[in-house]
């Protein structure tokens, strides 16, 4: 079988695809035919070494996967030939993968049809964070307001749509280029991203009643400006770091203000709590399925052209899921 591999910790363009044996059958696990995978930011920090869930080398990138069982032991929930989906953390740019069954999530015959491997590979990090940011961890309400920063990503985008689906009102945080896409998948204003007076702007966008709650998934010098928009009793959701800079916040506002940090460590959820993980996502298939929510795909590339991807994914310039396409 042919996989990406990580053999070295010098970013994407080290990134390699060789022929490896397929592996052999497991009494525990569940192998899967690989036919999409999904990048998120976190694979571009895997290939440097800088990700907090180190993977011992070699390593393939992609966390989440569609695809078909091959073979599955008795007793684990699967048949060969169903559709499924993952999160597996990382591993899976490869053509075949062992997943635990816990980890796996069928996509049932039923919605199978209006769901393509393209957009279920896409599905499991961003949409699986939103849904257990704003509801397990922020509690958002309906009509309040929340502010996306980072929004016309991946993650941003899942964001807006689960917020929309709650019944929130959304302030996009992003750049020109990709205010459209922000406005097409539910937010109700833009703000730019490199405004010089970020809060006044957010608190302006939002109105009397104020913002109700942060969606950071960039860190960096936006975070502060976020942070001190937030009306008294706000929060602040801690999801990513995408500009690669942890901000320092100042406690005193957060004090004076009473404001709650709420850190969304997704992967953590899904390891304390699987059946609340799938779910999750079967929630989000039905969503999908009936046109509530709309993932978007930045592209797809071919196995062999990963490293260009996850460049391509580095940089900040796509809007939506990138894809590698395993076939």
């Amino acid at each position: 079988m042919k996989a990406a591999l990580v053999t070295s910790l010098e970013g994407p363009a080290a990134v390699v695809v060789r022929e490896l044996p397929e592996p052999q059958a497991d009494a525990r696990l569940v192998a899967v035919r690989v036919t999409r995978a999904g990048l998120n930011h976190s694979d571009i920090l895997r290939t440097q070494g800088r990700y907090q869930d180190k993977a011992d080398l070699p390593f393939s990138p992609c966390g989440e996967i569609a695809g078909t069982v091959q073979s599955a032991p008795a007793g684990s929930g699967f048949i060969a030939g169903q559709r499924v989906m993952a999160y597996i953390g990382h591993g899976g740019a490869r053509e075949v993968v062992m997943v635990d069954p816990a980890r796996l999530v069928a996509i049932p015959d039923e919605i199978g049809a209006r769901i393509s491997d393209t957009t279920a590979c896409g599905i499991a990090i961003t949409y699986g964070t939103a849904l257990h940011a704003l509801r397990e961890r922020a509690a958002l309400q309906p009509g309040q307001w929340m502010a996306v920063l980072g929004a016309g990503g991946g993650a941003g985008l899942a964001a807006i749509e689960i917020g929309k689906l709650m019944g929130a009102r959304i302030i996009a945080v992003t750049s020109a280029e990709k205010a459209g896409v922000c406005t097409a998948a539910g937010a109700n204003a833009i703000v730019d991203r490199d405004h010089p007076d970020l809060k006044t702007a957010l608190r302006e966008a939002a109105g009397p009643n104020g913002i109700d709650v942060v969606y950071d998934c960039v860190g960096g010098a936006s975070a502060e400006a976020a942070l001190r928009s937030l009306r008294s009793g706000g929060r602040f959701l801690v999801v990513g770091f995408a500009s690669r800079t942890v901000p320092s916040l100042p406690l005193n506002i957060v004090l004076v203000k009473r404001l709650d940090i709420l850190g969304v460590n997704w992967p953590a959820f899904v390891d304390a709590n699987p059946a609340g993980y799938r779910a999750d996502m079967a929630l989000a298939l039905a969503a999908i399925a009936d046109g509530r929510i709309t993932p978007r795909t930045a592209g797809e590339w071919p196995l062999t052209e990963i490293g260009a991807a996850l460049a391509l994914l580095d940089r900040g310039t796509v809007a939506g899921k990138v894809v590698i396409n395993l076939g």
